[in-house]
């Protein structure tokens, strides 16, 4: 590879990738350069990979990887919050690549303390501030819709903050990993109508006072809207991507339901989840170690996002490592 050159995914058309070598980036005024260690496989990234009309290939070197973390190798004019060397989480946006540009704001310091651990800064940072948002009290009953990555999580911060956890997923293993994390109750995501009856005589005919949507499809959104108890908050965390979605307004109205959107924008609150992430982990309040069951090297990217999507047997979260 020639100096000053790194290796990059492409996504070249729907359901292929090559690996080039393009030229590395240089950080402008403001910004860093981070020597990615690994990235986390999203499953938002699907719907492109799919090859929707509105997707244009090939993509840009990198595209789609904003999961990563590594260590700051440059640092552009007036960068002084971070140094070469540092290793961080880091809120950029092509890091299926060697390298990756981020703001300097837009980095998180990782301790000693998570030195040979993988660290997806963003969606770790989503679950605290999906957590946040849900506005979880203690004794309160929540239901998780979908047990993932993000479920799982959700799943150990609910239970810690002193509410019983129903998690609901259609995966046995999923309904495991969730009793590993801390759920009281566990439901197969199968009949729409025995999921409905099942809560219903779990919360005594009143349902939950906060449910959270973490698969992103219509039958779990309808699903969870049935699941809110009267004046309950109904939170939607799974990406919802493949087109418009229908609400039961009627049943949202009768019961008094709040519905909170928990896909925040603001890059701030992002850096803001990802530092409380960092903190939970390096303290051993929180462990994810277990929930990263598949990593591959960035020439095989394409089975790993196959697998974000096929699910195979354990599968939860897939880490692309170099």
């Amino acid at each position: 590879m020639a100096p000053n050159s790194m290796r990059a995914a492409v996504v070249t058309g729907p359901g292929r990738i090559e690996v080039e070598h393009v030229p590395m980036p240089v950080p402008d005024p403001g910004q860093v350069r981070v020597r990615i260690e690994g990235c986390g496989v999203c499953a938002s990234n699907l719907t492109p990979w799919s090859g929707p009309e509105w997707m244009e290939f090939p993509t840009k070197p990198g595209d789609l990887g904003h999961e990563g973390w590594g260590f700051i190798d440059a640092v552009g004019d007036g960068v002084s919050s971070v140094d070469v060397g540092d290793r961080v989480a880091a809120l950029s946006y092509k890091s299926y690549a060697e390298y990756d540009i981020a703001d300097a704001d837009a980095v998180v310091k990782l301790p000693a303390e998570l030195a040979d651990a993988p660290f997806p800064g963003e969606p770790l940072g989503c679950a605290f501030n999906i957590f946040r948002r849900s506005d979880i009290q203690a004794g309160q009953t929540v239901a998780i819709v979908g047990i993932g990555f993000l479920g799982a999580l959700l799943t150990r911060l609910i239970t810690d903050a002193g509410a019983r956890v129903i998690a609901i997923s259609r995966r046995d293993e999923s309904l495991q990993v969730a009793r590993d994390m801390g759920a009281a109750e566990t439901v197969p995501m199968d009949d729409h109508q025995r999921i409905i009856e099942r809560v219903k005589d779990l919360t005594d005919g009143r349902f939950c006072e906060r449910v959270i949507e973490a698969v992103g499809k219509q039958w779990p959104l309808d699903l969870a809207t049935e699941l809110t108890g009267e004046r309950g908050k109904l939170i939607v965390a799974g990406y919802h991507q493949d087109g418009p979605r229908q609400v039961n307004m009627w049943l949202w109205n009768w019961r008094g339901i709040d519905v909170i959107n928990a896909h925040e924008r603001d890059p701030k609150a992002y850096i803001a989840g990802i530092r409380e992430a960092v903190d939970a982990i390096a303290s051993g309040r929180l462990d994810p170690s277990k929930l990263y069951t598949h990593r591959y090297p960035l020439d095989r990217l394409g089975e790993a996002l196959d697998a974000t999507r096929d699910r195979p047997d354990n599968f939860i979260k897939a880490l692309v490592t170099f």
